[in-house]
């Protein structure tokens, strides 16, 4: 305190289990502070906010809510008043990690860390629940990442301990995969195999050399685009950012064509295959490593560069169905305004028990489970009585966390039961259990005779909010209307290494039922969408663009 600290934070090796000794060092920091003339000061203490079993990971975290979350509370706090000066009535939510949206006031706001991604996977499960599917994938393709998801049985996976920047963080977070690659990727040539070296590193926000206000000095994959006619240098962000087709084909040429022998469209042409095939591996990748195949899912493609690579990253694939929705530039926002308004709070636990334990063993650890629900349930409730919400608004939903005694990784499920006090609660949590361990990797896999581990108690508790409504306009006919179509321009293919003349549409002018027959390009303001010869493409009433495969 005399070295003028901004917080203290508390961590103690047991504290997620015996709470006493953490709670006693922080009441005398805080009596300290006072006598000190600092009884502002703010203390934090682990077990109050992350009572977790794996101290490193809760260390870390309650000291990124401290450092990170709480001055973070400040600046969310001054939009929350200016929208409140504008006349809203309702508080500012944030989107969290673990899928649902909490407000500003919350105690935790360290769950609020790398929640933006996550918003496009809310928005896929909403689409999915529409369209009526349960598997679906995720792919979110910006400037800078490629990220996927994966939806089985209409439910989402849960991630306990991810890392982020090479911390390990005791967050409940909606599981992704990502790798460093997007629009925005930097070209470079490898010195020692002379061959294109695509990102990780990225310009972002910044596009490319063809935005020279962006004051990059190194092509990107968006330069690619621009040079092969893909992207409208007029019409990028509706025209309020005007791109630069001869600069980009300029440092194209000088920084990747020249040196490796090829002409500028050879060179962009290249670039994007590899990051087709890239992008097509990873996703592969992750669908096989979980024990599917893509024909068991439908994808759905969103973000700023998603609709530019959809076709190439999954071609060929084998999906049931390939979802491009019309707004997919903003989907991630999408998908935050469709969260449910839910906090969360877990809890580690440590019941084992094996498959033919004693009954009294079972309901012992039946009971252990309650105490804990309990004990999360009043959190909940403390949560949204902040907010102005009364208990009987709130709707409880509880969870856990189960494992096979022994393995390495716990899934989380969501209770099938209210409350657990009986052997007939605990053989229906363990079946519930063994239901989702096979959605989720294989029903063979499944390991009864290992015994099962309660790692933790969840409990969640939303109120109802309002939520984007997905209106089903009237179908037209396959022809797209005269005003949609906004005329031709050349378009090199990659695959077919040639210059073709691909028709301009519209999107806002295109209508549910429309079909498109590739060479296509369609284009918003904040999105295009490319439809290669090969394939076509159909606008349903929801205003979802159906991709599929067809002989070129």
């Amino acid at each position: 305190i005399a070295l003028g600290v901004d917080s203290i934070v508390i961590s103690l090796l047991q504290s997620y289990h015996y709470t006493a000794h953490e709670r006693r060092v922080r009441d005398i920091c805080h009596e300290v502070a006072q006598e000190m003339g600092s009884p502002d000061l703010p203390v934090f203490a682990s077990c109050d906010y992350y009572p977790h079993r794996k101290e490193s990971s809760r260390t870390n975290t309650i000291i990124l809510e401290a450092y990170a979350a709480e001055p973070s509370r400040k600046t969310l706090a001054a939009i929350d008043a200016r929208f409140t000066e504008l006349g809203t009535t309702s508080d500012l939510l944030v989107m969290a990690s673990h899928g649902g949206t909490v407000s500003w006031k919350a105690k935790e706001l360290a769950r609020t860390v790398v929640s933006g991604p996550i918003g496009g996977v809310i928005g896929a499960k909403y689409i999915a629940e529409y369209v009526g599917r349960k598997n679906i994938v995720c792919t979110d393709l910006g400037g800078t990442s490629f990220d996927i998801a994966q939806i089985t049985g209409g439910a989402l996976t849960i991630q306990q301990d991810p890392q982020m920047a090479r911390l390990v963080l005791a967050l409940p977070l909606v599981e992704m995969d990502t790798i460093g690659a997007g629009s925005g990727s930097y070209l470079r040539i490898n010195p020692y195999t002379d061959s294109i070296q695509i990102g990780p590193t990225s310009a972002g926000y910044r596009v490319g050399m063809c935005w020279e206000e962006g004051g990059v000095d190194t092509v990107t994959v968006t330069d690619c685009h621009v040079v092969l006619g893909h992207i409208n240098p007029e019409n990028f962000l509706g025209g309020d950012i005007k791109l630069n087709y001869a600069r980009a084909h300029k440092f194209l040429k000088e920084q990747i064509a020249d040196p490796l022998g090829f002409s500028v469209e050879e060179a962009a042409s290249g670039v994007l295959e590899l990051v087709n095939f890239n992008l097509r591996q990873h996703l592969r990748s992750a669908i096989s490593a979980k024990g599917y195949e893509a024909s068991e899912f439908v994808c759905i493609s969103y973000g700023g560069a998603g609709p530019l690579h959809t076709y190439g990253y999954t071609g060929g694939m084998g999906f049931r169905d390939v979802i491009v929705p019309a707004w997919a530039a903003g989907f991630s926002a999408f998908g935050s305004a469709a969260a449910e308004y839910e906090y969360r709070y877990d809890k580690s636990l440590f019941v084992n028990l094996g498959l033919e334990s004693p009954d009294e063993a079972k309901t012992a650890g039946a009971r252990v489970l309650q105490d804990a629900w309990d004990e999360l349930t009043e959190h909940v409730y403390t949560e949204f009585e902040v907010n102005g919400y009364a208990r009987d608004k709130v709707t409880l939903k509880n969870a856990l966390r189960m494992q096979y005694q022994g393995q390495l990784n716990d899934l989380e499920i969501d209770a099938p039961i209210p409350r657990a006090h009986t052997v007939e609660d605990w053989e229906r949590l363990t079946d519930a259990f063994q239901d989702r361990y096979g959605e989720v990797y294989a029903h063979a896999a499944r390991s009864p005779e290992l015994g099962f581990s309660v790692t933790a108690a969840i409990m969640r508790g939303t109120v109802a909010v309002a939520k984007p409504r997905i209106v089903e306009e009237e179908l037209a006919g396959a022809v797209p209307p005269a005003d949609a179509m906004r005329g031709e321009r050349r378009f090199f293919v990659p695959t077919q290494r040639e210059w073709v003349m691909a028709s301009i549409y519209e999107i806002e002018a295109l209508k549910g039922g429309n079909t498109i027959k590739g060479p296509a390009v369609l284009e918003s303001p904040a999105m295009c969408f490319v439809v290669p010869p090969g394939f076509t493409t159909r606008l349903d009433e929801r205003r979802l663009f159906h991709l599929q495969e067809t002989s070129v």
